[in-house]
């Protein structure tokens, strides 16, 4: 049984990720075909001299880091409401936004955005992607954080409220400094979310609000290119790193 559950992790891992290797394999590939033909890191120099690729990394950079730290101060302060409310109501809820398809999302927000700028006359723009990331980054947030308080010991606070702290200071010297690995952890899902998000982000942008995964959809419609191979596998690498470290905050 042992042997039989050990082999079947193995197929399991390399369903999920020997494409990923084939993929970061043959962006180093001197060709432009699927044949080997000798390392070569001319995909890579052309990737970062593609002026669509850095716009669209540059706008995915910045939307991602603002609502990370949108998202990260209002999932933190939710996630300590839900805790103190102890409502198993409203915190089986949250799950909802993380159940609903990506479509259905961006199709809500849209809606939602075209109703409210009609009457404020503002089109679609980097505003309006920033907010609906911050809008389904913060139920990852709030995930993660309720996860740290609900195995934190509530004495703690408790102890600070006889000693004679107001709420506002026992949460930023006692609840802060002991969520701290998991605000980080959070803070870091949040951008890795946000940054690869393609779905809600295509139907919430303008024209001057195109992100890293719209470009890359953009050039894969005109054909196959390894340079899409190239920023695919910086993308896998940096990402990858950020989902490890995350989840390393999240244990400690």
């Amino acid at each position: 049984m042992k042997r039989a559950l050990a082999l079947y992790a193995v197929a399991a891992y390399a369903f999920l990720h020997l494409p990923l290797l084939v993929l970061a394999a043959f962006s180093f590939n001197r060709s432009r075909f699927m044949r080997w033909e000798g390392f070569s890191l001319e995909w890579y120099q052309a990737a970062f001299s593609n002026p669509q690729l850095m716009e669209g990394a540059s706008n995915s950079l910045l939307i991602a880091a603002i609502a990370t730290i949108l998202s990260t101060a209002i999932g933190v302060l939710g996630a300590y409401g839900l805790w103190r409310r102890r409502s198993r109501f409203l915190s089986a809820s949250l799950y909802l936004s993380l159940l609903t398809p990506e479509i259905v999302t961006g199709v809500s927000l849209l809606v939602f955005f075209q109703w409210i700028f009609r009457v404020l006359d503002i089109r679609l723009g980097m505003h309006t992607v920033i907010l609906a990331h911050v809008a389904f980054s913060i139920a990852y947030v709030v995930v993660v954080i309720l996860a740290r308080l609900q195995t934190m010991d509530a004495t703690l606070l408790e102890a600070a409220l006889d000693l004679g702290a107001s709420p506002s200071e026992a949460f930023r010297r006692v609840i802060l400094p002991v969520l701290g690995p998991a605000v980080a952890a959070a803070s870091l899902l949040a951008f890795t979310v946000s940054f690869d998000d393609y779905v809600i982000t295509s139907m919430v942008a303008g024209v001057d609000s195109e992100t890293l995964p719209m470009a890359i959809y953009a050039i894969a419609r005109r054909g196959s290119s390894p340079v899409l191979n190239a920023i695919s596998t910086l993308i896998v690498a940096g990402l990858g790193f950020l989902t490890l470290a995350s989840e390393r905050l999240r244990r400690r």
